[in-house]
């Protein structure tokens, strides 16, 4: 048996959470239950008393705020505008005419959130939609991450970066300005919000963080694949876990260019847990999904609505120390000549999360051909420190010939980098 630690390349490139990353985002004040009266606003309140600024006094106001703003983000002017016509909705009085106070009182309802303050990890990586000026040999990926801010709340985040499988990974240095999503249409009752992002000059800039009641504490763990329609197009789908503080839900993200962006709910009877993920095309005419509905095994789901998941099988269950507790996957299965790669996560002893590989039949993937009877990644002793300590995670690697890049999370804390090839890892399974 190979030893775990012969079957990747570590390298050296690190993300880690940069607080001064800031996006502007809604704050909205409320009463307490037993304080609301019925035609009496907490909004409308500060509205009332921003109205009652003197001219110079309000100028002032205005001034200092839009100043701090201008140093990090850009178009503060509209971007305090659209804030305002969001509040003027909720407004039962009088609405201001006055442009400088319109922008002021967007500005009293708006916050600046660091949301990788705290974290910046489980990365998934997706070749990139275009590969203009690329040099030969090397590719361009694009890469979700999951940041984390005030209050423990996660958004999503994105990298851009350069592969030359066999060599070097780089990942463009992030714009220092992050730019909110404009809403288009949100219904809570479907799950569905349609987010246009047109506004980003590059993808590092795009934030998407909770905007449904139903994702008020987190969009966590996107897993993003590169699906190939019937038609030979492609669609980035991404699935992920939309969570409130109390029930988690999965969701499914829809780019396609990654400027407009769709949220719906998974629903059905296999959608009621996390770290569910697409394959990256249809198997046998049908979409396919691997799941962790029990919070155990890995299961397989089959549908012919993307959307809608019900029962399924089990395919892969704990079978060595290191997976006793529960397994699941980490990302979307890749297709290689002999089968679907399924890089996998197995949580033992201490709550240690290592991860694995197996193998399933590529025309029937329901069937398990072979697994990773060691952990190809563990928590290492100079690197299990963090938020969640004891702990790797991934939620996409990527693949090119046979070669493969596995982006991961440590410690629910940073973001590093391993690269490997198809024949190291099925050498290394049993």
């Amino acid at each position: 048996m190979p030893d775990s630690d012969s079957v990747l390349d570590h390298h050296d490139l690190i993300l880690r959470p940069d607080p001064s990353r800031t996006v502007i985002r809604p704050f909205s004040p409320e009463y307490p239950d037993n304080f609301r009266t019925e035609g009496h606003s907490r909004a409308q309140v500060i509205v009332d008393r921003v109205v009652a600024l003197g001219g110079a006094e309000l100028d002032a106001e205005l001034k200092a705020i839009t100043d701090s703003l201008d140093e990090r983000h850009r178009d503060v002017d509209d971007l305090l505008r659209r804030r305002f016509d969001e509040v003027a909705k909720l407004l039962d009085g009088e609405v201001p005419e006055d442009d400088a106070c319109r922008r002021l009182i967007g500005a009293y309802f708006s916050e600046e959130f660091s949301f990788e303050s705290a974290a910046l990890f489980n990365p998934s990586a997706v070749l990139g939609m275009n590969q203009e000026g690329v040099p030969e040999g090397s590719l361009r990926f694009a890469l979700s991450l999951r940041g984390i801010g005030e209050g423990h709340v996660s958004s999503v985040t994105f990298r851009t970066g350069i592969w030359t499988p066999g060599g070097e990974i780089c990942v463009d240095k992030p714009s220092r300005t992050a730019v909110p999503p404009i809403v288009d249409t949100g219904d809570e009752e479907t799950g569905s919000v349609r987010l246009r992002c047109e506004q980003s000059r590059e993808l590092s800039e795009t934030v998407l963080f909770p905007i449904l009641p139903s994702q008020r504490q987190g969009i966590e763990d996107l897993r993003l694949v590169r699906f190939q329609e019937d038609d030979g197009n492609f669609t980035y789908y991404g699935t992920f876990t939309a969570f409130d503080g109390r029930d988690a839900r999965p969701a499914l993200l829809t780019g396609y260019d990654f400027q407009t962006f769709e949220m719906r709910r998974l629903t059905g009877d296999a959608a009621g847990a996390k770290g569910m993920a697409l394959f990256p095309r249809k198997v046998n005419g049908q979409y396919v999904m691997l799941g962790r509905q029990d919070s155990e095994n890995i299961w397989l789901q089959r549908s012919d609505d993307v959307t809608v998941w019900n029962e399924g099988v089990k395919i892969v269950s704990p079978q060595f120390p290191w997976e006793y507790v529960q397994m699941g996957n980490c990302g979307s299965p890749i297709e290689i000549d002999e089968g679907w790669l399924v890089f996998t996560h197995g949580v033992g002893t201490v709550r240690n999360y290592c991860m694995g590989a197996c193998l399933l039949d590529k025309h029937d993937p329901a069937k398990l051909l072979a697994r990773t009877p060691e952990p190809i990644l563990k928590p290492s002793p100079d690197e299990r420190d963090g938020y969640v300590p004891n702990v790797v995670y991934s939620c996409g690697a990527m693949i090119h010939g046979r070669d493969v890049m596995l982006p991961f999370g440590v410690a629910d804390n940073f973001a590093a980098f391993a690269t490997t090839t198809v024949d190291r890892l099925l050498k290394a399974m049993s």
